[in-house]
């Protein structure tokens, strides 16, 4: 079968034979069956200029989807045997990869990518060689093949002279490739129907069902039936377009209905458990189906279903889902993304049945092939839109997207680039199916019993007539819409941060990657994820969303339109955060549904506390939005006059809140924040709003502990507070606070030795230093990679205080803006250069690459792509980001000169931070 050597071209070694008996014993030990079907190998009709007729002409971006796809076989092609590999670069096949390699080269010549010369030159080669291909026992094409030699193979490319059997299902799909090029070029139909007489067809059909073949251990043939429902009958069709009955394969019995998501999705009963064999519902199938035999009656009605079960996922978790069997570009190198597979929702798993929900996959094809079948469906036009530029230009395209890191799965196959070309010619051709003799139509009523998948579906909407309500159990986490804010009624200045300069082509493109993030992560709610494998957000976060919002949209990578939309948007979510004890945003929110959360993504009502660090960010954020963006003041100025300031600012010192259990009760304490760097910045963005917080922002003394040669500040020294001291100290508070709001003299002089430090040791030991917190995909998930930390140099610490071993990372963050703010800086320099190459163009920048080994820190965030937006803007303005607002009269200073508002709200309406310019450049400073 197909996915088996898919698997094994990956992992490109031999299976244990143990485990190939138990994968095949599904069947019964039967002695081979020479009964041979009576064949009417049906002559068919000239009709080559239908095949090609286009009635619905590709626009421009779909001749480039099918050119992509199309360089995929261009790239893979065997001129010695004229066939193509399965895999990107690995000289392996099956018959199931040969009827993909036909099919894609008949909707080349269709679509004009190639010339008729060009088609019969590799059609004339490859049936050459397809000709003279030895057979399994001589009577069936044996289950691979290598498509550099035409040998038999086993699974991992080796020799095998006698072959390892061969598979019913992809001999259906090669007969089925076979009938379209005879329809569609009778030229070669005498051709092709003597390849088909001379295979012994008769040998793989048993009862009106299909039979493969392995071989044991010692020798004997083993015939084993094929196929579960959706697979079995599209292969089938297969056979009956020569001639061939199998009448038990094409009906849909043995099913049942099984509800998931309140949808109730058609299931194979012969399930692994009880058959050795996985009896998954995939998109695939019923794609293939509608593309080349059309969809009509009950599996028009289950086609549907299994879209709108995919829908109903993303309704209810916010995660696209296009779900079917996939290579992937890691172990297990194959995986079988499923609606359902053997008892279980949204199983992810092996051939063998091994779960891996982590792998789980947005599929490329799929995406495709419903966007298509579906033309009109709002759902599969969002699916098409997030894979359709995930290709190579000259490779093909991708396999899809991991849900979990929002990774590209790089793998190349001929499956995913042949199924696309195949869907755009079904588009070409006016939604026609590519076939069009009449086949049997699956037939059969299922069991009357109905059961629910071992998931929490949501309760159903809509359920058939012709089965049962199922009770639902626990909902998943159900994704809200937030509606914007109303349109604002003032047009907006294109760009508010005037260019000195335009970017770069390769800054350009370096804006452009780092923007994708945050469509990547875009929910409905107006929210983006703070990483991309975490269904969460701070207000950390989203002042980093919104910072990097205006900067693309100061960049010109986002229209206005768009910057509109989803400030309005953004906007609209801020107003309806539930408040920590009614005072101030909670610490965390889950992106789908707004729910206050804590760290773990765990629901919490009542909420974890405030954060004034994170509360400081978004000020910023929306200080520079009502400055840059004035029409935007009412909604902006409304949000942070809904919340109390009475305990976040206390003696001039930001305070933060924490919830704490004690005997079954939840109780608040409240402590001055001490982050070194961290603690600086926030209280600068308090002081464009009017607050005192003089005792938090830049100034006094500091202590330093000495790091290569360098005095490095390590905490500020200060007699008011016994807090914990700070534990580490990292670049990024420091160089955000630079690109917002400059450096003035005394930041300066804090931030130049920790720059120091780290160029110092990079000429010490020739490594790469940009030390920074980073969030990465695998525990401890965030890593402190520090100038200092615990009294230590240069150690990486987890969020408990842990030394994390070879774990320092080289953040990409860093590395952006330490050049954005010394561009003369040769340290910086060559810093940035190790680091421009490390993003995904689909999903954004990856947070840097490890300090040991070099290899890419996999994991996508807001911060790092805020940072590096920003850093991209500050190089094309040599200006602070936050620019003054001179507004006195709006709202907010007119409620502070109202007084006695209950809300903690400065004294006075006055800033307490003045931009000032002098001969070391332009920078905030606290007003005197």
């Amino acid at each position: 079968m197909k996915t088996q050597l898919l698997i094994m071209i990956w992992k490109r070694h031999q299976r244990k034979w143990l485990r190939l008996i138990a994968f095949f014993l599904i069947g019964i030990v039967a002695q081979f069956s020479f009964y041979i079907p009576t064949q009417s190998l049906a002559q068919s009709p000239n009709n080559a200029d239908s095949c090609s007729s286009i009635t619905a002409p590709l626009t421009k971006e779909e001749q480039t989807y099918a050119r992509s796809a199309w360089q995929y076989f261009v790239k893979n092609y065997q001129p010695a045997t004229g066939f193509t590999n399965s895999t990107g670069g690995y000289p392996s096949g099956t018959l199931w990869d040969m009827g993909n390699y036909l099919t894609a080269l008949n909707t080349a010549r269709s679509l004009n990518l190639i010339d008729q010369a060009d088609f019969d030159s590799r059609l004339n080669k490859f049936l050459a060689t397809l000709s003279e291909l030895r057979l399994f026992e001589d009577g069936l094409p044996s289950k691979v093949y290598n498509t550099a030699n035409g040998q038999m193979v086993d699974y991992g490319n080796n020799p095998v002279e006698r072959g390892i059997g061969w598979s019913a299902l992809d001999i259906g799909r090669i007969l089925a490739a076979f009938h379209i090029i005879r329809t569609c070029h009778p030229q070669y139909n005498d051709w092709l129907t003597g390849i088909v007489s001379k295979w012994q067809l008769g040998r793989s059909l048993q009862d009106g069902q299909m039979f493969g073949a392995t071989v044991l251990p010692d020798g004997e043939t083993l015939l084993v039936q094929e196929g579960r429902l959706g697979y079995e009958e599209y292969a089938a069709r297969g056979y009956e377009l020569w001639g061939f009955s199998v009448p038990k394969a094409v009906s849909f019995e043995p099913f049942k209905f099984v509800e998931i998501n309140g949808v109730q999705i058609p299931v194979d009963t012969r399930d692994y458990q009880t058959t050795n064999a996985n009896n998954y519902v995939v998109s695939e199938s019923y794609i293939l189906d509608g593309i080349e035999f059309g969809l009509q009656g009950d599996l028009a009605d289950y086609a549907a279903r299994v879209l709108e079960v995919q829908k109903r996922r993303y309704e209810a978790t916010g995660q696209l889902t296009a779900v079917t069997e996939d290579n992937i570009d890691r172990e297990p190198y194959f995986l079988y993304n499923t609606v359902y597979a053997n008892g279980n929702a949204w199983a992810t798993i092996t051939d063998t049945n091994q779960p891996y929900p982590q792998l789980r996959s947005l599929s490329t094809k799929a995406a495709f092939g419903w966007r298509y079948l579906y033309p009109e469906n709002d759902y599969t036009q969002k699916l098409f839109e997030a894979v359709k530029d995930l290709r190579s230009p000259d490779e093909g395209f991708y396999a899809g997207i991991y849900e979990e890191t929002k990774q590209t799965n790089n793998a190349l196959t001929g499956n995913t680039n042949g199924l696309i070309l195949e869907i755009l010619h079904y588009k070409a051709r006016g939604n026609r199916p590519l076939i069009t003799t009449s086949v049997s139509a699956s037939t059969g009523k299922p069991s009357n019993d109905v059961e629910t998948a071992n998931s929490t579906p949501l309760p159903a909407t809509t359920t058939p007539a012709q089965t049962p309500s199922v009770e639902s159990t626990t909902p998943e986490v159900t994704e809200i819409v937030v509606e914007p804010i109303p349109p604002v009624s003032q047009p907006f200045s294109a760009h508010p941060n005037k260019l000195n300069r335009p970017l770069t082509v390769s800054e350009r493109r370096y804006a452009q990657a780092a923007w994708r993030y945050f469509q990547a992560n875009y929910h409905r709610s107006g929210l983006v994820d703070d990483r991309s494998d975490f269904k969460g957000a701070t207000l950390w976060g989203l002042g980093d969303y919104l910072a990097a919002l205006q900067a693309a949209r100061s960049l010109d990578i986002i229209s206005a339109k768009e910057f509109d939309l989803r400030t309005r948007h953004l906007l609209g979510a801020l107003t309806k955060l539930p408040l920590f004890a009614g005072e101030l945003p909670n610490r965390g929110y889950d992106t789908r549904s707004l729910q206050s959360v804590d760290y773990g993504g765990n629901s919490v009502p009542e909420g974890t506390g405030w954060s004034a660090l994170d509360i400081g960010r978004i000020l910023a954020s929306l200080y520079n939005l009502k400055t840059s963006y004035p029409q935007y003041t009412q909604a902006v100025e409304q949000i942070v006059l809904d919340w109390s300031y009475l305990r976040v600012v206390q003696d001039g010192m930001l305070s933060s809140a924490t919830v704490t259990k004690d005997a079954g009760r939840s109780l608040t304490r409240v402590n001055p924040e001490t982050r070194l760097g961290y603690e600086e910045y926030a209280a600068r963005a308090f002081q464009l709003w009017g607050f005192d917080v003089a005792n938090s922002a830049v100034g006094g003394k500091y202590q330093t502990a000495t790091v290569e040669g360098v005095a490095v500040p390590i905490q500020r020294l200060r007699r008011e507070t016994n807090t914990k001291v700070n534990q580490y100290t990292v670049s990024n508070p420091f160089l955000l606070y630079g690109l917002e709001f400059g450096f003035d003299p005394q930041m300066r002089s804090l931030v130049q030795p920790i720059l120091t430090a780290q160029a110092q040791r990079y000429r010490r030991t020739g490594k790469h230093t940009a030390s920074a917190t980073t969030l990465i995909d695998r525990k401890p998930y965030t890593v402190h990679s520090s100038i200092i930390g615990q009294g230590e140099p240069w150690v990486a610490l987890a969020d408990d205080g842990q030394a994390v071993v070879d774990g320092r990372l080289v953040s990409t963050a860093v590395a952006f803006a330490y050049h954005a703010l010394l561009p003369e800086d040769r340290y910086a320099q060559e810093l940035v250069n190790a680091t421009t190459d490390l993003y995904n163009p689909l999903l954004g920048f990856y947070e840097g690459f490890y300090e040991k080994t070099g290899k890419t820190a996999i994991g996508f965030t807001s911060s790092t792509n805020s940072m590096i937006l920003q850093s991209l803007l500050y190089m094309a303005t040599k200006q602070p980001l936050i620019q003054p607002n001179n507004t006195t009269n709006s709202r907010w200073w007119e409620e502070i000169k109202a007084g006695n508002s209950g809300r903690g709200l400065p004294t006075t309406a006055t800033q307490k931070v003045q931009l000032v310019t002098d001969s070391s450049g332009t920078y905030w400073v606290s007003a005197k």
